[in-house]
Formats: structure tokens, C-alpha cells, sequence
């Protein structure tokens, strides 16, 4: 692998007026995006204290004593409420984010409850006679999140005589409240063809949008929980939010381990958030000192994209995934915009040969804004494999050429789309937007930093051609046309999944096909619950998480909008709780 000094050779790029003309007379498209909302030097002026040992011994202090907490459960508790018990504390540490530290805990509490698990559920203890809605929803979410097998028929004895779910006579007391929120945060993994959890889901969106809560803790975290669900939620995103709902906890028998839990989570964040703040400097001062700012056609989200990645990264030892997700995601946009817009067709076609030829001396060949752009993609990639190659103990270069050569040659065959006029049938865009949207590049080279092994079998199971990946491959594209595909048709691409329906359907409208795709993305979340979660796999659901928190981190950006390009709402809000804000102690 060639090293190269990338600065130098980015700094040879031109300033490109975004008005789309250069200084050789050609007109050019662009996406019109708003400018870079971090700047280098706000970013460098970041300070925080909790980076001090100080922070980091007490909290390695409270870790041993949540670990007596977890020890004690089965001796501590009485046999009518321990098996509710230890699914609390598992639960509370992993919406914390705190669970990476209790792993072997975790597990020894799992077991305990699987074991006395049944097909009509569990009670709130291994004695209880009587089967507990809120013990076994939470139980169910759980067991399957951790690959346990269990089935989803054992909500049936929560219906009534009419096959219904309903509430009890008493059916707003907070116990019962929290039972019917923990069926809907159970109902969301729902796997292909389980129809009780469609009902459940159905049931617990009417019952809790409506009922009366006054405890403000229960009632701030259902608005979370119905807001981001979990397609949208994931680690970091979801500590932040339950640590502000976590201390209103009015159950009294958790009092004591609510205050150690709260206190051990609040410390973990803050000092994750300076680990934070030393990684942001170093990746906006490789943005600065490549030239990037230079380039006014493009979006600038190299600080959005690692806060994703720092959302669902959260070991301290992962910085070459967070920082190798942020540089390889931000030049993944770079690059779709010159495909999309400000690139011509010849300068795509050179661009695409030399990425193919990959050699330094290939850039020769290219327009000059296009070789700073080259040469810092061909440095990351090769950084990438080498560091992939520390952990994974193989060299996947060629691996990751060629899923970046795929991407290409699909960002090409929109580029002939744009160019022409040309909309395809929708089967054809999908299987070429399945590519382009870049999911399997940006995943590939970062999980192969991670000190998982991913061993060529297990790597089949979520890298391409697997099922995961096309799926997750699928839903983002689909999503991300729903939100974008008026912004793309203003500035001259047509095709999308939605003008492709359209076209293939005579008589179909936008709003036709809007809900078409909306109806395929939901049943491809079901699939890829299945995939990520089932019991029976080549692949653990912990090799596949990072790959699947990649989908979800994606798929959160186009909740409201597409936040890769409109980053000064919802999204700017995310990277400000996650990223710069630290919590009070």
C-alpha cells in the first residue's frame, strides 16, 4: 500500500464557486446544501475536565459495586419478585449505556430467567403462580434481543375472551402502565409473520397515546420510546434520554440501586464525552488540513457522521471504527456529489478507471478538484485495511476495493441516468440504488476494525451477498428516496424509486407509490429483525450488531427529513446531546 502525503495533494484542489461555474466555462449542477456547521476552530477550542483520572477511578469504583448488585439478586430478593428484578437491572444498564461492563452479569441473569420461562410467560418471580404481563413483556424483549429462543405466542394469554389485548379493571395504575409500555418496546422486534405482535403493537400505540400519566419519569420515557421506537433509537442516543427519566424512578425497592446506577452512567458519559471531544479534533483537523473546506459543492458532515458513529461505538477502545465510520461516510458524500451533480459524465468515467487502477500516479489523469478527493479516499482505504488487519489478523484491501468498485460502477449508472433522462423500471433502480446508497462500503471497512473476530463464514452472514445486507441495503434506499426525491427532481434527477413505480404502474400516483414503499420497507424491518436476532445462526447477534446500529443510525437521519443534507435541525440537536453537551453531575 503507497503512502502518500494526502494534505499536500488535497490542497491542490481548486475553490469551486457554487454558483456551478469553474474556470474553464463548464456548467455544473449543484445540491445547493447549507455550509459546514462545525468549524475547525470551534471544534479545536473544546475543553472538558473529564478526561482526569479522578472521574475514571470512581467510576471503575461504582462498576464494582453494580457488579455486587448483580451478585446479590438471587440471595437479596424474595422468590415472588427476583426474576422482574434481575430483568430490571439488565435493562437498566443497557438503556444506561453502561451494560459493556457487566457482560458476564448480564448473562448469568438471562439464564436465571430463561430458565424458568414457559410458554404462558413468567410471573414477577420464580414462585409466582400467577403470569405477569409486564414480567413477561420485558422478559420477552429481553431473551430475544440476547438470541434466546422464545416465541412470540406467549402473548396470547394476555388477550381476551375476543382474541383482543385489553387492559384490566385497573388499567391505568403505573404498574400497569409500565406492563403495557414494555408489550410495545417487545412488539417492535417483530419477526415475519408474527401477527399478536402486529396486534400488540396496535393495541399499546392506542392505549398509551391516550392514557393519563402523572409520574414524569414513566411519562418521558414512553414520549421517547413511541418517538424513535427502534429503528430510529440506539445506545448512546438512548442513554442520554433515559438518564433524565432514570432518577424519577418512584419504585422504592430500587431506590438505593437506581442512585449507583444513575451516578456510574452519568459518569460514563461525561468521560466517553471528552474520549469524544480528543477524536472530533483530530478528524476535523484531517478535514481541515485535507483541503475539504475547499469544496463548496458538497455536504459537509464529517462531525454528523461521527457523532452517529460515537452513538453506536461506545467502548473507548473502538476509536478506528468511529473515526475510520466518519472519514469513510463523509467521503462517501463527497463523492456521491460529484457523481450526482457537479461532475461531468468524462470526468466520471476517468474517475471511476482510476479508482479501479488504484495508484497514486492514476490521479494524473483526473480534473484537479478530483485529485484531492482521490488521493485522501485511496490513503483511507488503505489506513483502513491496515488497521482491519490488526484486529481481523488478514488483509481485506482487496475485499474493501471491491465493494468500493461496485459502488462506483452504480454511482456511474445513475450519473447515465441523470445524464439521459433515462428512468429505469423500479427493479433496476433498486438493485442499482441498493449499491450506490453506500450502506455495505460504509459498514465493511469499519466493522473489520472492531476487536470481534469476523472470520470469512461469519462475515458472509452480514457482509454482501447476505440477506442483512440487502435488506439493510433496501430499507435505507427506499427511505432515503421517500425523503429526498423531490430535492433530487428539482435539481435534475429524476429517477427514484418513486418516478420508477409511477412509471412501471400507469395510473399510479406519488402518493400510491409513497405507500407502496412505505408497506415494503415495514415488512423488510421484520425480515431484518429476523436476521439480526435469530436463535439459530453462523453469525452471534454481537458480530452483527454494529452492522445492524450502522442501519439504525442511517435510518435515524431520515426520521424527519434527509439529515444528511437538511443537518441544522434534528440533526444538529443529536450531535449537541450526544457530542458537545455533557451532563451534570
Amino acid at each position: 500500500m503507497a503512502s502518500v502525503d494526502q494534505a499536500q495533494l488535497c490542497r491542490n484542489c481548486v475553490t469551486m464557486s457554487s454558483s456551478g461555474d469553474d474556470d474553464t466555462g463548464v456548467q455544473r449542477r449543484t445540491g445547493d446544501y447549507h455550509s459546514n456547521l462545525w468549524d475547525d476552530d470551534f471544534i479545536q477550542s473544546l475543553t472538558t475536565p473529564y478526561g482526569a483520572p479522578a472521574y475514571r477511578e470512581r467510576a471503575d469504583r461504582l462498576v464494582g459495586e453494580v457488579k455486587e448488585m448483580f451478585n446479590s439478586l438471587t440471595l437479596t430478593l424474595t422468590p415472588l419478585n427476583n426474576l422482574l428484578q434481575h430483568l430490571w437491572m439488565v435493562d437498566s444498564v443497557e438503556r444506561l449505556g453502561i451494560d459493556r461492563h457487566f457482560r458476564n452479569e448480564i448473562k448469568s441473569a438471562l439464564d436465571y430467567v430463561y430458565s424458568y420461562w414457559n410458554e404462558k410467560g413468567i410471573g414477577c418471580g420464580r414462585e409466582s403462580v400467577v403470569t405477569d404481563l409486564n414480567s413477561t413483556a420485558l422478559g420477552f424483549r429481553t431473551l430475544r434481543l440476547h438470541g434466546y429462543p422464545v416465541s412470540s405466542e406467549v402473548l396470547k394469554v394476555f388477550k381476551d375472551e375476543n382474541g383482543q389485548f385489553a387492559c384490566s379493571a385497573n388499567g391505568q395504575t403505573e404498574a400497569e402502565i409500565r406492563g403495557i409500555l414494555n408489550l410495545f418496546r417487545a412488539s417492535l422486534l417483530a419477526f415475519p409473520g408474527e401477527k399478536d405482535m402486529e396486534e400488540a403493537e396496535r393495541f399499546c400505540t392506542s392505549y398509551l397515546k391516550t392514557v393519563p400519566i402523572t409520574n414524569d419519569g414513566l411519562s418521558g420515557e414512553i414520549k421517547y420510546v413511541m418517538e424513535y421506537g427502534w429503528l430510529t433509537n440506539f445506545p448512546r442516543l438512548e442513554a442520554r434520554n433515559y438518564i433524565d427519566v432514570f432518577g424519577k424512578n418512584t419504585i422504592p425497592c430500587v431506590k438505593t440501586k437506581t442512585e449507583k446506577l444513575l451516578e456510574l452512567a452519568k459518569l460514563e458519559f461525561n468521560i466517553f464525552h471528552s474520549l469524544q471531544h480528543r477524536e472530533l479534533k483530530q478528524l476535523s483537523r484531517w478535514w481541515k488540513d485535507s483541503g475539504f473546506s475547499q469544496l463548496t459543492f458538497t455536504r459537509h458532515r464529517h462531525v454528523e457522521f461521527y457523532t452517529l458513529a460515537s452513538c453506536i461505538a461506545t467502548d473507548p477502545k473502538h476509536s478506528a471504527f468511529r473515526l475510520g465510520f466518519a472519514k469513510t461516510c463523509y467521503l462517501g458524500i463527497v463523492l456521491d456529489d460529484i457523481y450526482d451533480t457537479f461532475g461531468t459524465m468524462d470526468e466520471l468515467e476517468l474517475f471511476t478507471a482510476a479508482i479501479k487502477r488504484w495508484d497514486p500516479s492514476a490521479k494524473e489523469c483526473l480534473p484537479e478538484y478530483m485529485k484531492g478527493v482521490y488521493m485522501v479516499f485511496y490513503n483511507c482505504v488503505n489506513q483502513m485495511a491496515r488497521e482491519a488487519e490488526k484486529s481481523q489478523g488478514r488483509d481485506t484491501l482487496t475485499y474493501a476495493r471491491n465493494t468500493w468498485e461496485a459502488v462506483f460502477d452504480a454511482f456511474l449508472e445513475e450519473a447515465k441516468w441523470i445524464s439521459s433522462g433515462c428512468i429505469p423500471t423500479f427493479e433496476e433502480y433498486l438493485e442499482n440504488g441498493k449499491v450506490s446508497f453506500g450502506y455495505r462500503a460504509a459498514t465493511l471497512q469499519p466493522i473489520l476494525t472492531l476487536d470481534i473476530p469476523l472470520p470469512l463464514h461469519i462475515l458472509q452472514e452480514i457482509d454482501f451477498p447476505s440477506r442483512l445486507n440487502d435488506l439493510a441495503s433496501s430499507i435505507l434506499r427506499l427511505r432515503g428516496d421517500m425523503c429526498g426525491y423531490q430535492a433530487e427532481r428539482s435539481r435534475g434527477e429524476e429517477a427514484s424509486s418513486i418516478s420508477c413505480y409511477v412509471k412501471d404502474n400507469p395510473g399510479a400516483t406519488e402518493e400510491d407509490a409513497l405507500n407502496h414503499i412505505k408497506s415494503m420497507i415495514e415488512e423488510k424491518m421484520k425480515e431484518i429483525n429476523w436476521e439480526f436476532l435469530k436463535a439459530e445462526s453462523n453469525a452471534p447477534i454481537s458480530s452483527k450488531k454494529h452492522a445492524f446500529d450502522i442501519l439504525r443510525a442511517f435510518y435515524h437521519l431520515y426520521k424527519y427529513r434527509d439529515g444528511f443534507s437538511i443537518a441544522n435541525n434534528e440533526t444538529k440537536n443529536l450531535v449537541m446531546r450526544t457530542l458537545l453537551e455533557p451532563l451534570s453531575l
